[in-house]
């Protein structure tokens, strides 16, 4: 009986606020709102469009991982989540924050939302209170699969948001052209790093320092040449860039805006940042989350690098469901001893499966239960020169622990991802159940 009041009062809770989103936007029909969706990259992008955004306009975006029904309308209002969620008299602050949210003069122009799905049919909820005026799909890959069970399924459900928008700009490289017949808006663009998109980024030249250097490409401005300089790593990360710049050319920014804007993106903690280990070596630092996608393009992106050794720390894929022994395979059969001098895996599925397939390659390989003690191997084994990467998912990888071990100056592990006081406690937790 408790479970069943908890389930209503949450029940209200979301009706409500979702109501309080469509009297906001009902008030202030100028006030436009993209909302970003896809299996990967929905941060990455959702922070380089604000970050182009802004130089003309008032924004407003959360930092954070605000994309499910109680928390996103929260943040499309630009207030905070409350600290005692089953607390009515917490909601009814909300409640009095949002209606005086509506009857104020809007404090933003454009409100960059992400939006989530850990089960079927929850991107569709979105659209029967949103109407955005943008959706970006940033890819279509294997997510939680333990409920979505077929990447059909998955292809449903982040395209759900293209269909329910005024306009759809999709990642033509990350999704596949088979899943074109789940779209039903007819007003939708493409964008990526191959000219077979729409909105596209041309190379001309590459440093570890400087970034990718090269020109913007955009129907609306085809006799015009967009300089765009991303100061990321790997081509995977570029496109968030060029996401940023195809919605930006629809919100009528000009092409010396949008090439201002290129210069202004940088990664974000967590996600492909360049950091000094130990001994003169560089930190691939890419420890935010992983997926089989996301992972397949860190590796790549490692490969591609000169350096004198090479060490790659990887954490198990989790919500792989039954597809985790293949796709783990599939990243262990990337690595040759001629690419890579180690292997080191976190976890049990990346031990069982990826180790596994790397050791049959012929790599030198060692497995660890935790970071902490990968990122303790890993220090003793970094030569002179080398680059490390680092990659794993969030719950139960933490690989950003790893990463303190071999930093050359430990105070930068401040800038590394989860580092509040409420991570660190759960973190430290988490690391007590091995000792």
């Amino acid at each position: 009986m408790f479970s069943s009041l908890q389930t209503k009062f949450r029940n209200y809770v979301q009706k409500k606020m979702e109501g309080y989103v469509v009297s906001y936007f009902r008030a202030h029909p100028e006030v436009r709102l993209v909302v970003v969706a896809g299996s990967v990259g929905k941060t990455s992008t959702k922070t380089a469009i604000a970050t182009m955004l802004g130089q003309k306009y008032r924004v407003r975006l959360h930092e954070g991982n605000h994309n499910t029904h109680m928390s996103a309308p929260l943040a499309i209002l630009g207030i905070p989540y409350p600290e005692h969620i089953k607390s009515y008299s917490e909601w009814r602050k909300v409640f009095s924050a949002a209606e005086a949210r509506i009857l104020q003069p809007p404090d933003v122009d454009i409100i960059i939302q992400e939006i989530g799905a850990d089960h079927p049919g929850e991107i569709a909820h979105f659209g029967t209170y949103l109407n955005p005026d943008i959706a970006v799909i940033t890819a279509i890959t294997p997510e939680h699969m333990e409920f979505f069970q077929t990447m059909e399924n998955v292809a449903q459900e982040e395209l759900a948001a293209a269909n329910f928008s005024k306009l759809a700009i999709i990642n033509r490289d990350d999704i596949d052209g088979q899943y074109a017949s789940y779209l039903t808006n007819q007003n939708v663009h493409t964008y990526g790093t191959s000219d077979t998109a729409e909105y596209h980024f041309v190379e001309q030249s590459f440093t570890v320092q400087d970034g990718h250097t090269g020109q913007f490409v955009a129907p609306e401005y085809a006799n015009v040449q967009i300089p765009a300089v991303v100061k990321v790593l790997g081509e995977h990360n570029i496109r968030p860039a060029v996401a940023a710049a195809a919605v930006a050319v629809k919100a009528g920014l000009n092409p010396q805006e949008i090439s201002a804007g290129f210069d202004q993106i940088r990664p974000i903690p967590g996600r492909m940042c360049l950091l000094e280990g130990v001994h003169g070596s560089m930190i691939i630092d890419d420890t935010y989350n992983s997926s089989p996608v996301a992972a397949q393009s860190a590796v790549q992106t490692l490969h591609s690098l000169a350096a004198p050794q090479k060490i790659v720390v990887l954490g198990t894929m989790n919500e792989l469901g039954e597809s985790s022994a293949v796709e783990h395979q599939k990243i262990g059969r990337m690595f040759r001893p001629d690419l890579v001098d180690w292997v080191i895996t976190v976890g049990d599925e990346a031990e069982k499966y990826l180790a596994s397939a790397a050791k049959a390659q012929g790599c030198q390989v060692k497995s660890f239960a935790n970071s902490v003690q990968a990122g303790g191997f890993a220090h003793s084994v970094i030569g002179p020169g080398a680059v490390i990467l680092f990659k794993g998912s969030q719950d139960k990888g933490y690989l950003e622990e790893a990463v303190k071990i071999v930093l050359k100056h430990p105070e930068q592990s401040n800038i590394l991802v989860r580092q509040s006081p409420a991570w660190l406690a759960h973190k430290e937790n988490y690391f007590a159940t091995f000792s």
